[in-house]
């Protein structure tokens, strides 16, 4: 399975309790933080709901 690497660029005040939520099961919470995942279906779609606050990067 091919990587991504999510990174937050954009806060979480003033957001939906459910983005919050999704933010922190991604593994972020502050701006700038960055993670590592597999580009599961589920990853993928927690992505596609916070992708206002967040950049994602392919790893090759």
């Amino acid at each position: 399975m091919a990587k991504v690497i999510v990174t937050q660029v954009k806060s979480s005040i003033k957001r939906p309790k459910d983005q919050k939520l999704t933010l922190e099961a991604l593994g972020l919470g502050k701006i700038g933080k960055a993670v590592e995942h597999e580009a599961t279906l589920s990853i993928l779609g927690m992505i596609n709901k916070v992708k206002h606050l967040i950049s994602v990067e392919e790893v090759k």
